[in-house]
């Protein structure tokens, strides 16, 4: 029976974040990763994004602490930071990416992944992070004029904040493409419908999927 090595080196990072040992983490990525191979996009997807994923679960469920969630989040943190430097990126495509969380909204890990993967595809990203007040994020626009807008959201009572948020740039640029994203959407179906941007990002290959189609890059 083969083992995907994939899941084993998850499984490993998991173990590592939830002992709290960033410098184990880090080498599990690296030697068992990046110097095995495996895609740096992969390590986002199929190792950094499920382990935390499921560190969420754990807190959630009361299995762990808020203590232990920010450790586990912090490693993570460390790891994109870490594999920043090893992006394989295309060309630049001429196109600016504005990417943030909406007001409130603590968790960046996977707007920050978004980013990389956007920078991968020759994107520019402009990357405001976590809890952006909509008053500033309309700034933004309005002096750095993207040409798209990706917003995150990852707790569910932060909808409200993205509501404000796409009403607040549609009235400053209604013509601005808009993307939304977030582990709030798996309990939000149909929210992207209802806020009627041009597309929804599942995840950070399908947002830069989505971009690059809409773009023609």
């Amino acid at each position: 029976m083969t083992t995907d090595p994939l899941a084993a080196l998850r499984d490993s990072y998991l173990s590592a974040q939830l002992a709290g040992n960033r410098r184990e983490a880090l080498r599990l990525l690296v030697e068992e990763g990046v110097l095995r191979g495996i895609p740096v996009p992969s390590l986002h997807l199929d190792v950094i994004q499920p382990a935390q994923q499921e560190i969420g679960r754990l807190w959630q469920e009361n299995h762990i602490s808020v203590a232990q969630e920010h450790l586990a989040t912090a490693i993570s943190q460390l790891a994109l930071s870490y594999l920043y430097r090893h992006l394989p990126r295309d060309p630049a495509n001429g196109r600016t990416v504005l990417l943030s969380c909406v007001e409130g909204e603590l968790h960046e890990l996977g707007a920050r992944m978004a980013s990389d993967f956007l920078e991968m595809a020759g994107f520019e990203v402009r990357f405001l992070g976590a809890n952006v007040p909509t008053e500033h994020l309309v700034r933004e626009v309005r002096e750095s004029k993207p040409d798209l807008l990706a917003l995150s959201v990852t707790m569910s009572y932060h909808v409200p904040a993205l509501r404000k948020a796409v009403a607040a740039v549609r009235e400053l640029a209604p013509g601005l493409p808009m993307a939304v994203g977030g582990l709030a959407f798996t309990w939000a179906p149909g929210l992207e419908a209802e806020l009627g941007v041009p597309f929804y990002g599942k995840d950070a290959r399908a947002l830069v999927a989505a971009a690059c189609k809409m773009f023609e890059v």
